[in-house]
């Protein structure tokens, strides 16, 4: 039960009508026809929640559920997750709540840094967040987008230094980056596609759009 299962079992085996793989968790979002069904939805969820004694993040909003599935003791996504998911769906199902999988993505914001060390305390204060790792801060209440820090190797004062990384389901990925493009952008590199594709905008801030794909 609490042995990692890889980003791939989990998607070969979860309602894709429904969740999707971001950043080491299920995600999913339905669309309540009412904020009172939405309402009722999310309690059903907490009450299997406590069925299951596994406890997803839950937000309510008009028009919009949003669930999040990942089991902390192990680090990632187990069999518990897909359980959970499973019994959601089977819920949804029951409500007539449609999913709306095409609207998930989580950001990440990535700073480029020579010392890492030196750079990352002056973040976690400033934003009020705690170490997540080595290389990452993390909002404690779970609001925030996670910061993490990569590895310069000299300085590059003609660049930007932070980035967006913009995690979206696998197979809305080539989509995301066609209206990005269409918006202007410039597509910077595919090398480590389908892990990300690496964007700019007209002049030339750039942002990573992710996937879990080739990275497990």
């Amino acid at each position: 039960m609490t042995e990692r299962i890889d980003s791939a079992t989990a998607t070969r085996h979860a309602d894709q009508r429904h969740w999707r793989v971001l950043l080491r968790r299920l995600v999913a979002a339905f669309r309540p026809a009412d904020y009172a069904t939405g309402a009722s939805f999310a309690a059903e969820v907490a009450a299997l929640a406590e069925a299951h004694q596994h406890h997803p993040d839950l937000t309510l909003a008009w028009g919009r559920v949003r669930i999040e599935l990942t089991s902390h003791d192990a680090g990632g996504l187990t069999v518990r997750d897909l359980r959970l998911a499973a019994a959601i769906t089977d819920l949804a199902d029951r409500m007539g709540i449609p999913g709306a999988p095409e609207t998930l993505s989580v950001q990440e914001v990535a700073i480029d840094a020579l010392d890492i060390p030196a750079v990352r305390p002056f973040w976690r204060a400033v934003l009020g967040y705690v170490d997540d790792g080595d290389d990452a801060l993390t909002d404690p209440h779970g609001a925030g987008p996670a910061y993490w820090f990569q590895q310069m190797d000299e300085p590059r004062p003609q660049r930007n230094r932070i980035h967006l990384d913009v995690t979206v389901p696998h197979d809305q990925a080539e989509a995301r980056i066609a209206a990005a493009l269409a918006a202007g952008g410039i597509l910077l590199s595919d090398l480590r596609a389908p892990a990300f594709w690496v964007l700019a905008d007209p002049e030339g801030n750039e942002a990573c759009i992710c996937t879990w794909q080739a990275r497990d």
